[in-house]
Parts: structure tokens; C-alpha cells; sequence
């Protein structure tokens, strides 16, 4: 196979390197739409780009969820294009928390459900209840298997 890969290299048809695909991603924005003319005008301007499969807009919650083979700066940049203030999605599910009260997660702003994302509010690896808990963790390789 040496000889032939030798050869392909002097009959290729394409002498220019191939482009790396993006991976494909879901982007969540937080974009403050008040009506439905800013709701469309937010979806059609996302939905144009190249490499969009899905668009979602959720005007309750002011977020918008694109999925596809897309940069999530350009993605961010092209919604602020349209004249509204965006930025990434801030906030995860209080259920994927530890700690989902502390006073830098907690946000009256957040829609139900939903804290801040931040560091304070995830639990220290290296606290000794957090190491008695992955003990018996069915996560843990090496946990104990006494059951």
C-alpha cells in the first residue's frame, strides 16, 4: 500500500487540504425579546447561518437554542447583530447543583427552576463528606462493592 499511497499523491484532483469540520453543538443565548416581530427577527437572523439544523425560541424564558455545526461566538455575534443584548446562556438546573442557595447562585432573575452557573455553587471534591459519599459511589471504579 506504500506504492499506491506514493502514487495518489502525484494524480490527487484536489491539491487544497480539506477544512476540518466543526463538531456539532447546542448554543443557549439569553436574549430579552418583548414582542413577536423581535422573536422572528432573533430566529431568521440564526437560522440563515450556515450549518444550522435547529433553532428554538423560547420568549418566556429569553433564550435561544440553535443546534448544529456552528461557532458558538459566531452564533453569539450574529444574534447581537440584530440590535438586542445577548450573552450566553448564565444559569443551570438547581437540580444539577449542590449547593443551589448559596447567595452567588441564587438569582431572583432566573427562570423557575434555574440557579446561576458558578463555582461556589458545586461541592469541594476534597471536602471529607464528599469523599465518604464517593466511598460507595457506583461512579467510582474502586468504591467498595460490599452491598
Amino acid at each position: 500500500m506504500g506504492a499506491l499511497d506514493f502514487l495518489s499523491e502525484y494524480f490527487s484532483v484536489s491539491r487544497t487540504p480539506r477544512k476540518k469540520r466543526k463538531p456539532m453543538q447546542t448554543v443557549e443565548i439569553k436574549v430579552k425579546m418583548d414582542c413577536d416581530g423581535c422573536e422572528r427577527r432573533v430566529r431568521n437572523s440564526v437560522a440563515n447561518m450556515k450549518g444550522v439544523k435547529q433553532v428554538e425560541v423560547n420568549r418566556k424564558q429569553s433564550k435561544v437554542t440553535v443546534t448544529g455545526y456552528v461557532d458558538r461566538n459566531r452564533v453569539l455575534k450574529k444574534v447581537q447583530s440584530t440590535g438586542k443584548r445577548a450573552e450566553f446562556w448564565p444559569y443551570i438546573q438547581y437540580n444539577l447543583v449542590a449547593y443551589p442557595f448559596v447567595a452567588q447562585a441564587y438569582d431572583k432573575k432566573a427562570p423557575s427552576g434555574y440557579v446561576k452557573n458558578t463555582d461556589l455553587a458545586l461541592p469541594n471534591p476534597n471536602a471529607p463528606h464528599e469523599k465518604l459519599a464517593t466511598l460507595f459511589s457506583d461512579d467510582n471504579p474502586n468504591s467498595c462493592s460490599i452491598m
